[in-house]
Protein backbone atom coordinates (compact mmCIF):
# COMPACT_ATOMS: atom_id res chain seq x y z
CA UNK A 1 0.00 0.00 0.00
CA UNK A 2 1.36 3.86 -0.98
CA UNK A 3 -0.74 4.32 2.92
CA UNK A 4 3.25 4.93 4.03
CA UNK A 5 3.61 7.50 1.74
CA UNK A 6 0.91 9.93 3.27
CA UNK A 7 2.44 13.14 4.89
CA UNK A 8 1.82 12.95 8.56
CA UNK A 9 -1.11 14.34 10.53
CA UNK A 10 0.88 17.02 11.44
CA UNK A 11 2.03 17.90 7.93
CA UNK A 12 -1.44 18.05 6.90
CA UNK A 13 -2.81 20.42 9.04
CA UNK A 14 0.33 22.37 8.88
CA UNK A 15 -0.61 22.96 4.76
CA UNK A 16 -4.50 23.06 5.37
CA UNK A 17 -5.32 20.00 3.87
CA UNK A 18 -6.26 17.26 7.16
CA UNK A 19 -9.65 17.12 5.70
CA UNK A 20 -8.10 16.08 1.81
CA UNK A 21 -6.11 13.17 3.57
CA UNK A 22 -6.28 10.21 1.39
CA UNK A 23 -6.89 12.79 -1.77
CA UNK A 24 -3.57 12.79 -3.49
CA UNK A 25 -2.06 15.99 -2.41
CA UNK A 26 -2.25 14.19 0.80
CA UNK A 27 0.57 12.52 -0.32
CA UNK A 28 4.40 12.73 -0.84
CA UNK A 29 4.72 11.74 -4.55
CA UNK A 30 7.96 12.64 -4.84
CA UNK A 31 8.97 10.31 -2.09
CA UNK A 32 7.20 7.47 -3.62
CA UNK A 33 8.64 8.30 -6.74
CA UNK A 34 11.63 8.14 -5.81
CA UNK A 35 11.00 4.82 -3.48
CA UNK A 36 10.22 2.94 -6.39
CA UNK A 37 12.98 4.96 -8.53
CA UNK A 38 15.34 3.22 -6.52
CA UNK A 39 14.07 -0.25 -6.67
CA UNK A 40 13.59 -0.02 -10.37
CA UNK A 41 17.46 1.04 -10.32
CA UNK A 42 18.48 -2.18 -8.33
CA UNK A 43 19.42 -0.97 -5.03
CA UNK A 44 20.53 -3.03 -2.24
CA UNK A 45 17.94 -1.74 0.34
CA UNK A 46 15.32 0.48 0.13
CA UNK A 47 12.89 2.29 3.05
CA UNK A 48 9.67 3.31 2.85
CA UNK A 49 7.67 5.31 5.95
CA UNK A 50 5.02 2.96 7.95
CA UNK A 51 1.34 3.78 8.48
CA UNK A 52 -0.29 2.65 11.35
CA UNK A 53 -4.02 2.11 11.00
CA UNK A 54 -4.51 2.23 14.46
CA UNK A 55 -3.38 5.84 14.95
CA UNK A 56 -4.48 7.05 11.49
CA UNK A 57 -1.07 8.46 11.43
CA UNK A 58 2.80 8.28 9.68
CA UNK A 59 4.72 6.05 12.61
CA UNK A 60 7.99 8.45 13.02
CA UNK A 61 11.40 6.88 12.39
CA UNK A 62 9.81 3.62 11.77
CA UNK A 63 10.32 2.05 7.85
CA UNK A 64 9.99 -0.94 6.21
CA UNK A 65 13.16 -2.47 4.30
CA UNK A 66 12.56 -3.64 0.75
CA UNK A 67 15.20 -5.85 -0.56
CA UNK A 68 15.73 -5.80 -4.30
CA UNK A 69 12.52 -7.87 -4.90
CA UNK A 70 11.81 -9.95 -7.66
CA UNK A 71 8.25 -8.58 -7.36
CA UNK A 72 7.08 -5.51 -6.55
CA UNK A 73 3.32 -4.87 -5.74
CA UNK A 74 2.26 -1.29 -5.42
CA UNK A 75 -1.02 -0.69 -4.62
CA UNK A 76 -3.11 2.61 -4.09
CA UNK A 77 -4.46 5.93 -5.19
CA UNK A 78 -1.26 7.36 -6.99
CA UNK A 79 -0.19 4.54 -8.72
CA UNK A 80 -2.06 5.23 -12.15
CA UNK A 81 -1.97 9.25 -11.48
CA UNK A 82 -0.63 11.34 -14.53
CA UNK A 83 2.67 13.58 -13.36
CA UNK A 84 2.07 16.64 -11.72
CA UNK A 85 3.31 19.81 -12.76
CA UNK A 86 7.27 20.23 -13.44
CA UNK A 87 7.23 16.22 -12.85
CA UNK A 88 8.55 14.30 -16.13
CA UNK A 89 7.74 10.83 -15.16
CA UNK A 90 4.69 9.51 -13.52
CA UNK A 91 4.65 6.51 -10.65
CA UNK A 92 2.80 4.20 -13.81
CA UNK A 93 6.06 5.23 -15.95
CA UNK A 94 7.87 2.79 -13.99
CA UNK A 95 5.87 -0.10 -13.49
CA UNK A 96 5.94 -3.08 -16.00
CA UNK A 97 2.64 -3.83 -15.50
CA UNK A 98 -0.61 -1.60 -14.02
CA UNK A 99 -4.22 -3.22 -13.30
CA UNK A 100 -7.03 -1.33 -12.22
CA UNK A 101 -10.15 -2.96 -10.52
CA UNK A 102 -13.40 -1.42 -11.37
CA UNK A 103 -16.75 -1.57 -9.75
CA UNK A 104 -20.25 0.13 -9.95
CA UNK A 105 -19.75 3.07 -6.94
CA UNK A 106 -22.88 1.91 -5.65
CA UNK A 107 -21.26 -1.20 -4.54
CA UNK A 108 -17.91 0.30 -3.78
CA UNK A 109 -20.34 1.73 -1.53
CA UNK A 110 -21.66 -1.15 -0.13
CA UNK A 111 -18.28 -2.98 0.45
CA UNK A 112 -17.10 0.37 2.24
CA UNK A 113 -20.15 0.30 4.80
CA UNK A 114 -19.77 -3.33 5.46
CA UNK A 115 -16.51 -2.87 5.95
CA UNK A 116 -16.85 0.00 8.31
CA UNK A 117 -19.73 -1.95 10.03
CA UNK A 118 -16.75 -5.40 10.42
CA UNK A 119 -14.26 -2.56 11.52
CA UNK A 120 -16.34 -1.36 14.46
CA UNK A 121 -16.36 -4.53 16.39
CA UNK A 122 -12.67 -5.61 15.55
CA UNK A 123 -10.23 -2.70 14.68
CA UNK A 124 -12.62 0.21 16.16
CA UNK A 125 -13.48 -1.83 19.59
CA UNK A 126 -9.49 -0.75 20.22
CA UNK A 127 -9.52 1.89 22.96
CA UNK A 128 -6.14 3.30 21.34
CA UNK A 129 -7.47 3.16 17.75
CA UNK A 130 -8.18 6.97 16.06
CA UNK A 131 -11.63 5.47 15.02
CA UNK A 132 -12.35 4.20 18.99
CA UNK A 133 -15.25 7.02 18.68
CA UNK A 134 -17.06 4.90 16.21
CA UNK A 135 -16.98 1.33 18.33
CA UNK A 136 -20.38 2.27 20.24
CA UNK A 137 -22.52 3.59 17.95
CA UNK A 138 -25.95 1.80 16.66
CA UNK A 139 -25.64 -0.06 13.58
CA UNK A 140 -27.97 2.67 12.73
CA UNK A 141 -25.76 5.03 13.54
CA UNK A 142 -22.51 3.17 12.05
CA UNK A 143 -23.96 2.79 9.14
CA UNK A 144 -25.47 6.28 8.89
CA UNK A 145 -21.81 7.51 9.59
CA UNK A 146 -20.04 5.34 7.01
CA UNK A 147 -22.24 7.02 4.64
CA UNK A 148 -21.91 10.26 5.17
CA UNK A 149 -18.17 9.78 4.96
CA UNK A 150 -18.40 8.13 1.56
CA UNK A 151 -20.53 10.27 0.30
CA UNK A 152 -17.72 13.14 1.85
CA UNK A 153 -14.16 11.95 1.00
CA UNK A 154 -14.36 8.49 -0.56
CA UNK A 155 -16.91 8.88 -3.42
CA UNK A 156 -15.65 12.50 -4.76
CA UNK A 157 -12.14 10.96 -4.55
CA UNK A 158 -13.19 7.42 -6.96
CA UNK A 159 -14.48 10.27 -8.89
CA UNK A 160 -12.41 12.82 -8.71
CA UNK A 161 -9.18 10.70 -8.73
CA UNK A 162 -9.51 7.50 -8.93
CA UNK A 163 -11.73 6.68 -12.23
CA UNK A 164 -10.18 8.98 -14.37
CA UNK A 165 -7.09 7.06 -13.87
CA UNK A 166 -8.46 3.68 -15.32
CA UNK A 167 -7.58 4.22 -19.06
CA UNK A 168 -4.00 4.36 -17.73
CA UNK A 169 -3.83 0.70 -16.75
CA UNK A 170 -2.68 -2.24 -19.02
CA UNK A 171 -5.58 -4.54 -17.22
CA UNK A 172 -8.97 -3.44 -16.32
CA UNK A 173 -10.88 -5.87 -14.10
CA UNK A 174 -14.47 -5.39 -13.30
CA UNK A 175 -16.18 -6.70 -10.70
CA UNK A 176 -19.45 -7.43 -10.06
CA UNK A 177 -21.23 -6.50 -6.47
CA UNK A 178 -20.18 -10.48 -4.85
CA UNK A 179 -17.06 -9.50 -6.33
CA UNK A 180 -16.21 -11.62 -8.59
CA UNK A 181 -14.66 -10.60 -12.33
CA UNK A 182 -17.16 -10.31 -14.66
CA UNK A 183 -14.99 -8.75 -17.23
CA UNK A 184 -11.41 -8.54 -18.33
CA UNK A 185 -10.01 -5.85 -20.46
CA UNK A 186 -6.39 -6.39 -21.60
CA UNK A 187 -4.74 -3.38 -23.58
CA UNK A 188 -2.37 -3.93 -26.30
CA UNK A 189 0.77 -4.65 -24.85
Amino acid sequence: TTDGFLYPNAELTRRGIAHRKGFPESYDRRALLRFVTEIKSGAERVFAPVYSHLSYDIIPGETIEVSRPDILIVEGLNVLQPPTAGQAVALSDLFDFSIYVDARATDIESWYVNRFLALQTSAFADERSFFHKYAALSRDEAISEATQIWKAINEPNLIENIAPTRSRAKLVLKKDRDHTVSTVLLRKI
